[in-house]
């Protein structure tokens, strides 16, 4: 198996949240040499030279460049840690008869009957009392804890006719059957923290597919996982950064939280984090402010969100002329309202990418009778003032519990991100 298909694999499995997401960047990142930046000090960055910052979940990986930044601008490519999915509300565990459940609330769009009877794991954070000082920690139960069943057929026989779950009263999660006394998640989350259940002070906590990502079709070739939307992006964004080895130009790689829930968050893309971090950038490299302007009007953002695939089942729903093919390679996205950031000028530079880099490359644009998502490349594009590429690999099922992707898009991918930051 191909090294970063192992390390993607890897990467998913230990990710079930964008919580855990952030802390496999980070270990990654540090174990390939990368310092940590705290926002609270003053920054000494020299040329050459490799750092990290994180706030809250989201992280930017800098590579500086050896040539002045005024003159080469900054090699961005940016992409989110958060996936679609259902949140466990704080305090809504309750008893009725011998089932304990709890409340969910729908986090993004996901599509809801995928997590209908499925083994289903629980990951977040939460927020513990030491005695001297209360601490945010990661929380992953490890272990297949609940479940949303179906009624039976003979109990709703217009199941398969769009059945519609409400969102209130259907979606709230079994964990557990029998007698209990106090509140059984919470003794289930200090049991893993290995504290009591009194020092818990809050929980903020996810379900997520327990199944392990996979790979699979009769060559091997396909990719089976949650999260891949977007997680995928994020695995080749960082793979590539990594990778990075003494450019000319300030490479960096930008993996937000909150894209699912619009981005306007204290992390998002709507958020200050990426200007702050490039005007320090440039005012610790010694630009005065004109330089830096000088910087951001010479830079370009590759903005990294998987595609929708070509799907068989499905041929009324693509625009046949711009409908990409499973591992046909990486996806330029297009869109008249800027929904995604491309235009001619960006989308060349993209494609001289892959050819350069020797890959094929498709195009994708909705039908005009559908919507299509939104991505962080416009929001950045937007605050900045530089030039987007809104890119992607093709996927099936977005938004499900259980997505598909090709393990050649994704290699192709990192290859055409590499060649970006070399």
């Amino acid at each position: 198996m191909n090294n970063y298909i192992r390390d993607l694999l890897s990467f998913l499995d230990a990710s079930p949240t964008s919580v855990q997401a952030s802390q496999q960047i980070v270990k990654r990142l540090e174990e390939r040499g990368f310092a940590a930046l705290d926002e609270g000090k003053k920054w000494k960055l020299k040329p050459g030279t490799k750092y990290y910052l994180q706030r809250e979940t989201s992280v930017v990986a800098l590579v500086t460049g050896s040539q002045p930044l005024a003159k080469t601008g900054f090699q961005l490519a940016a992409a989110h840690i958060d996936s679609p999915g259902l949140k466990l509300k704080p305090s809504s565990l309750k008893t009725d008869g011998n089932v304990a459940r709890v409340a969910m609330e729908v986090y993004g769009g996901p599509i809801i009957s995928s997590w209908i009877d499925r083994e289903l794991g629980i990951a977040g954070r939460a927020a513990v009392n030491y005695g001297k000082e209360v601490r945010v920690v990661p929380v992953d139960l490890q272990k297949p804890v609940a479940v949303i069943p179906n009624a039976a057929i003979h109990l709703n026989r217009e199941v398969n006719n769009g059945f519609i779950y409400n969102k209130q009263v259907h979606l709230q999660a079994i964990v557990d059957v029998g007698r209990q006394e106090g509140d059984p998640l919470k003794a289930a989350v200090a049991k893993s923290l290995k504290v009591k259940p009194e020092q818990i002070v809050e929980l903020e906590l996810f379900l997520y597919d327990f199944a392990k990502a996979a790979l699979g079709g009769l060559q091997g070739n396909l990719l089976f996982s949650g999260r891949l939307d977007n997680l995928g992006m994020s695995h080749a964004i960082l793979s590539a950064i990594m990778a990075s080895d003494k450019p000319k130009a300030t490479c960096a790689a930008v993996l937000y939280d909150h894209e699912e829930i619009g981005s306007e968050t204290r992390q998002g893309a709507g958020s200050s984090m990426l200007s702050v971090v490039l005007d320090r950038v440039g005012i610790s490299l010694g630009l005065d402010a004109e330089e830096r302007h000088l910087a951001l009007s010479n830079s370009f953002l590759i903005s990294a969100d998987m595609a929708h695939a070509y799907h068989p089942s499905y041929p009324e729903k693509y625009e046949q002329s711009c409908s990409p093919v499973m591992n046909g390679g990486p996806v330029i996205k297009w869109q008249a309202g800027h929904k995604y950031a491309t235009t001619a000028a960006s989308a060349q530079r993209f494609a001289a990418l892959c050819e350069a880099a020797k890959v094929p490359c498709q195009k994708f644009m909705m039908r005009s009778d559908l919507l299509c998502g939104s991505t962080v490349g416009p929001i950045v594009s937007a605050q900045l003032g530089i030039p987007v590429v809104d890119v992607g690999d093709p996927l099936w099922a977005m938004h499900s519990a259980r997505e598909t992707a090709g393990v050649e898009d994704h290699l192709a991918m990192i290859k055409v991100l590499t060649k970006f930051y070399s």
